[in-house]
């Protein structure tokens, strides 16, 4: 199994995996420790919302990556 994220403007734009660091995982909690280390770096490059997928299935999302007040 092949776990990644699908990275997303706050508009919806795909953002380029390459561009921001992307990776695939072999286990899901890999993949959303992974995650919760870079959030912020994230969104400094633009991504405003990411989506995990496995093997190309969507699992959730959209999920904002915008901080909480």
């Amino acid at each position: 199994m092949s776990w990644v994220w699908r990275f997303e403007t706050a508009t919806g734009a795909v953002v380029d995996p390459s561009e921001v660091g992307g990776t695939e995982f072999s286990a899901q909690g890999d993949a959303e420790s992974w995650l919760g280390e870079i959030w912020r770096e994230l969104t400094e490059k633009g991504v405003g919302q990411v989506f995990l997928l496995e093997d190309g299935r969507e699992v959730y999302g959209p999920m904002s990556l915008e901080a909480q007040e």
